[in-house]
């Protein structure tokens, strides 16, 4: 009898021992990631420009003369020939613009008054003295004559914009006819007018016929390649790779360029590093309207582990096996990528038994809830194992069920402060002169990539983006 007393004693001392012996199996297999941060596909944005003409037409307002004189006027004649001399004041009205397609027009009318005189001569000799002056326009109204140029707009791979000039031929709307015999000096003041408007236009040519805008776009090219802290959603990074021209055209008083950009845009909670580069020549391309931006936004699993363990740390459960009772305490859990679409958790526990255990599951998106879950969580193959070797009544899956209700992690907040930030980055002054429109219509949320050091959330937006330019301010 004592020593059957003997024999049961050691053998509930045995069992204790192997009930109280610390769980430590050893950690899952990682596989390697299926996934590359270059498999980004690229993000589309079609960005109309508008740039206000209005102050290239008042620059060029003060770039043409408003009075025009014939060489020495008022005392000063013009003589071609023996027997004609003339003298003329030509003044125009204001400038008018019109902007159609890639035409800019800049027309005016003008208005002229002439006084002449002739004599008569032979052969290159005057023979009779001059005649006393005539005038037209002077005690009458002003004869007229409409001004124009013709202006081509081009926009190069190099951000030079080339204003191609012509002057086109004045046309009289009135006579001028001097003297009693009625002379028509309308040619003489056409010509003369001619050499003024072509000095004008050579000055055009010299101040507008060619802006360069690269300096502008490097510095909006720099700014894109910039941080941006979204203030508790991380930092944004565009990744600009490639700019196209989708149109150009002018309109009223506005020049439109409809320009596109390709990026690799990448949200991260450390800041990455600032990378300046050249920015590229124009391509072209066609694409639609508004913006599809591909985003890789990199969660990190601390964030999460801290989401998780505030909500299961310390929560404890109770299971009858053969009668006895075993408890079950979670102190707290590590969650980290597995690779290949796998998620583990890492769980520390104590109760009837301590050490901890590996949980691992798929990450899934509840798109109607906007949540991410954790799906279909199991024992790790190699926690199997251990648990069926050494603490079977571990090896239960009432576990894996409840600690899947706490592998969930809301994301709607995150959208939307998502949502606000990037809008108020998109409605923005990017420098004096040139600012931006946009909008979010939509974040979606495409895949999910477990890394090993981090989750990638995949998404797509969709919206509008468009920009102004004050030409005014701006300094080209």
């Amino acid at each position: 009898m004592k020593g059957t007393l003997i024999l049961l004693a050691g053998l509930l001392f045995c069992t204790t021992l192997l009930q109280a012996q610390r769980i430590d199996p050893a950690n899952p297999d990682l596989s390697p990631g299926n996934f590359r941060l270059d498999s980004l596909p690229d993000s589309e944005l079609n960005i109309p420009i508008q740039v206000d003409l209005r102050p290239v037409y008042a620059m060029a307002e003060k770039s043409v003369d408003t009075l025009f004189t014939s060489a020495g006027y008022p005392d000063g004649w013009v003589q071609e020939g023996c027997d004609t001399r003339y003298k003329y004041v030509f003044r125009r009205s204001k400038l008018s613009m019109q902007a159609n397609g890639l035409s800019l027009n800049l027309g005016f009318t003008g208005y002229y008054k002439i006084v002449g005189s002739s004599r008569v001569c032979a052969s290159g000799v005057a023979l009779s003295p001059w005649t006393p002056p005539c005038r037209c326009g002077f005690d009458e109204p002003e004869r007229r004559v409409n001004v124009s140029f013709s202006n081509t707009l081009s926009l190069m791979t190099n951000y030079k914009v080339k204003l191609e000039i012509r002057r086109n031929e004045p046309q009289p709307l009135d006579k001028c006819e001097v003297c009693f015999w009625g002379q028509n000096v309308t040619g003489q003041v056409m010509k003369g007018l001619v050499a003024e408007l072509d000095a004008s236009k050579a000055e055009l040519d010299k101040n507008y016929g060619s802006t360069e805008l690269k300096p502008q776009m490097q510095k909006i090219w720099d700014q894109l390649n910039r941080s941006y802290n979204l203030y508790g959603l991380g930092w944004l990074k565009i990744n600009p790779t490639a700019v196209h021209l989708n149109r150009l055209f002018a309109q009223n008083d506005s020049l439109n360029i409809n320009l596109g950009l390709s990026a690799r845009p990448v949200i991260s909670f450390e800041k990455p590093a600032e990378i300046l580069t050249q920015v590229p020549h124009i391509s072209k391309s066609v694409a639609r309207p508004g913006f599809s931006i591909f985003l890789d936004a990199l969660l990190n699993y601390d964030s999460l582990s801290r989401i998780m363990n505030a909500q299961v740390a310390g929560k404890q459960f109770e299971f009858k096996k053969a009668f006895v009772k075993k408890q079950f305490i979670i102190d707290s859990c590590k969650i980290y990528g597995g690779g290949f679409d796998k998620m583990i958790i890492r769980l520390y526990f104590s109760g009837t038994n301590h050490g901890l255990i590996y949980l691992v599951g798929t990450p899934s998106y509840d798109t109607a809830r906007r949540m991410i879950e954790i799906t279909n969580l199991d024992f790790d193959i190699k926690t199997k194992n251990f648990l069926l070797g050494s603490a079977g009544w571990l090896f239960d899956k009432k576990i894996a069920r409840e600690i899947g209700k706490y592998a969930r992690f809301e994301l709607g907040n995150y959208i939307d402060n998502a949502k606000v930030t990037v809008n108020t980055q998109l409605n923005q002054e990017w420098m004096p002169g040139i600012r931006s429109f946009g909008n979010i219509n939509d974040i979606r949320l495409i895949r999910m990539y477990p890394m090993q050091q981090h989750l990638i959330i995949r998404s797509n937006c969709e919206g509008d983006l468009s920009v102004k330019v004050d030409a005014g301010k701006l300094s080209l």
